[in-house]
């Protein structure tokens, strides 16, 4: 039994969207703000019976309460109560919801017969519908009773109040949603319904279609995942202190120390005082015959005070008399500050001083967080696997161990160095499956659902079980932001030569591209290291998170597939590579000799042309992408002033290094100890003309070192001195501008380049 997909409605910022699960591992990845955390959230707070009360007013997707202050609007002015709708089918498409599709063997049907949908079906996809909302007509019957009743009483109160005219009153509740923030929970409940796998329908454009329940359906009378899942959490805030701060249930620590977690785990495993078996006898004499030695003590050295409060009259001959006897529990062994300690080694092995030790408080925060997560993992399986005490406590019914076993862990990288978090990753769910009877077993199943911002994480998983929160913006500005998610086992899982080549290019460098707010594609080492330099004079960008991937002009379409899958705002900074018209052979550019660009980039993705006077013409509208989120940035002829005190002419730069020199050329001529290609492209600007000074930079740039060169520069020049290429200059300028629209998360429709943000 696995969980093949879920497809989460009207929550937060996900308003119909797919989540397809791995067999394994699941990592959910994206840019902050995408819907990552409101997914696990949903998972969380719909799944498990204990957390439901935690569902807030705030959960429900916000654009969604537009309509349900009509329904209550509707309901205030109507005269004729008898002719409402008070049916939950115009609820349900506004409140949140969670459909959970699982793929059942022939060999598992006993497991779910309380939940087939009909009498043919045989095995395959089976689905449950949990519904946060009014469960029966009933309900919404008793909710438009209260609401009406209190909303009309508010109106009455402040019609009679004689100052009304002259102060604004406003009493609760001045709309549905305000009535339901205070009385939510008293009107609505999380329902579960059977959903027809005949009706199943694939996405479009990554928005889910769930079907809609017949008009009168009816909920389940039990709940339907109970003793089918097993669902375990780590929450992202694991409330690790310092060495000063108290670890007391008040303090604020919301999961507690390690010291917490093995008491705990002592409790329900170990305790020799619960359900004791021949193991534990002799612990229990131990402890029997520690109460009686320290009862003695105790006797002997209270008895002198007791006999001096008898000597005061008390107690008399009706008062009980004081008698001291001492209870010794073993859990209450592991309740002090210092009961896990780390020991350090000695300075000698031969040293035959007791161990140093420190108490796990004064242990870095990566390791506790480290060490806290891998025991968790082991106390969830153990409970699942009813290890020790914990299969004692239970009923017949509780005893049984559920088919499948549901790991969700918020952020697991807090704290944890690069190599830990990879190694955590790693080895989580070899944790969960380290059991006799798991290993090899296709009866029992574990998932792991992961939220990361890590790369490191990201980059130790394999690429198709990532799922990737893609923002979406709103067809118009009053509505709310939304997220889709992008199944990346589609576009890692082709096995063709593309996604072969991403998948290596991306474990090779890193995989900043999945939590990235936008992407520059650089072509070569000198614009890796001067590029980002040229950011900061961008105030926008500087404050957002853009990475930086040097691909080469030969390989940036390779990724071309990614990124659109992405959605994800891209410059792509390439040369313009001129070579002649029947040969591959580089040549400097010039109009009319009907050269060609030799840059795939430039031929095969963006602007799809290979002409170089068109290339060197083209509008900035042809630069860009038909879904606006791609932008190619090239080499293309721009005027200058080459002597002092002359006229502009025409420059036509072949690659970064000459276009970035004629873009400063003040600042070069005065580089006087410059070495390499630096000086080489200093020294042609001694030129008398500005023809002979490209020719020159031409050749120079044939074996220079282009690297060297940029290295050189920042080492002689403070960057922020440099002037941008005006083709550098002008992407930047896009990529800030389509990143300010974003913020609205809204598509502007007289956007010039197509208003896709």
């Amino acid at each position: 039994m696995k969980i093949e997909f879920v497809e989460i409605q009207n929550f937060r910022k996900l308003k119909s969207c797919r989540v397809a699960f791995s067999a394994k591992n699941t990592i959910f990845v994206g840019a902050n703000n995408s819907g990552k955390t409101s997914a696990m959230d949903a998972l969380i707070l719909l799944l498990k019976q204990s957390r439901r009360k935690e569902i807030t007013t705030t959960d429900i997707t916000l654009s969604n309460w537009h309509n349900i202050n009509i329904i209550g609007n509707t309901w205030i002015e109507c005269d004729k109560p008898k002719e409402l709708n008070l049916g939950i089918e115009q609820w349900q498409p506004l409140l949140p919801a969670l459909d959970i599709w699982l793929n059942i063997d022939n060999s598992e049907i006993h497991y779910v017969s309380h939940l087939i949908p009909t009498l043919s079906w045989t095995g395959g996809k089976l689905g449950v519908r949990l519904c946060f909302g009014p469960k029966s007509v009933k309900e919404v019957e008793k909710l438009y009773k209260e609401f009406t009743k209190v909303f009309n009483a508010a109106a009455e109160t402040v019609s009679k109040n004689k100052n009304s005219s002259k102060t604004k009153l406003s009493l609760w509740p001045q709309s549905l949603k305000e009535f339901l923030e205070k009385r939510l929970h008293s009107n609505f409940t999380v329902s579960a319904y059977l959903l027809d796998p005949a009706k199943l329908v694939d996405t479009v454009d990554g928005v889910a279609q769930p079907q809609n329940l017949p008009k009168h359906s009816v909920a389940l009378d039990s709940e339907p995942f109970k003793g089918l899942f097993k669902i375990d959490v780590i929450n992202a805030q694991r409330g690790f202190s310092d060495a000063k701060t108290s670890d007391s249930p008040g303090s604020g620590n919301t999961i507690g120390s390690l010291t917490t977690q093995l008491r705990s785990y002592f409790d329900k495993h170990l305790n020799p005082s619960e359900q004791p078996n021949e193991d534990d006898i002799e612990a229990l004499v131990a402890i029997a015959n520690a109460t009686d030695e320290f009862d003695r003590k105790l006797k002997s050295s209270f008895k002198s005070a007791i006999s001096e409060l008898e000597g005061l009259g008390y107690p008399g001959f009706s008062d009980p008399q004081i008698t001291l006897t001492s209870k010794v529990n073993p859990v209450d062994g592991l309740s002090h500050d210092s009961a896990v300690q780390f020991n350090v080694p000695n300075s000698s092995e031969t040293s035959e001083a007791p161990p140093l030790s420190l108490p796990e408080k004064y242990n870095g925060l990566g390791y506790q967080n480290l060490i806290s997560m891998v025991f968790k993992l082991i106390r969830f399986r153990d409970e699942w696997m009813r290890i020790g005490k914990a299969s004692k406590v239970l009923d017949n019914a509780d005893s049984i161990i559920e088919p499948l076993h549901l790991v969700l862990i918020e952020e697991p990288e807090a704290h944890l160095h690069a190599q830990v978090q990879q190694i955590f990753v790693r080895k989580a769910y070899d944790v969960l499956r380290h059991h006799e009877d798991l290993r090899d077993s296709q009866k029992l199943t574990t998932q792991m659902v992961i939220s990361t911002h890590s790369s490191h994480i990201a980059h130790e998983i394999d690429f198709c079980c990532l799922r990737y929160f893609r923002r979406k913006p709103t067809e118009n500005k009053n509505e709310v932001p939304c997220a889709t998610i992008v199944n990346l086992s589609k576009t890692f899982g082709q096995e063709d030569e593309t996604s072969k080549f991403a998948t290596r290019y991306l474990k090779t460098t890193h995989c900043d591209l999945f939590f990235a707010d936008a992407a520059i594609l650089v072509e070569g080492p000198a614009e890796r290291m001067l590029v980002p330099h040229f950011i900061h004079k961008y105030q926008k960008l500087n404050s957002r998170y853009i990475t930086v991937l040097e691909i080469g002009g030969s390989h940036a379409h390779r990724l071309k597939p990614l990124i659109e899958d992405l959605g994800l705002l891209t410059l792509v900074v390439t040369d313009i590579d001129s070579i002649q018209e029947n040969s591959t052979k580089k040549i400097q550019p010039e109009r009319t000799k009907s050269y060609r660009t030799g840059n795939v980039t430039l031929k095969s993705w963006l602007p799809n042309k290979d002409d170089l006077d068109e290339l060197l013409d083209l509008a900035d509208s042809e630069k860009i992408s038909g879904n606006s989120i791609v932008r190619v940035a090239y080499q293309y002829p721009f005027k200058i002033v080459f002597t002092d005190g002359g006229k502009e002419e025409e420059a036509i730069p072949y690659t970064f290094e000459d276009a970035l020199v004629l873009s400063n050329i003040k600042l070069f001529k005065k580089l006087s100890s410059s070495t390499g290609l630096t000086k080489k492209m200093s020294n042609a600007l001694l030129k008398s003309t500005l023809s002979e000074a490209m020719t020159e930079m031409f050749d120079a740039l044939d074996k220079g070192k282009k690297a060297e060169m940029a290295l050189e520069l920042l080492y002689l020049k403070e960057p922020n001195e440099l002037t941008p290429p005006k083709y550098i200059a002008e992407g930047l300028e896009w990529l800030q501008d389509k990143l300010k629209n974003k913020d609205s998360d809204s598509l502007d429709k007289n956007d010039s380049d197509g208003g896709n943000q």
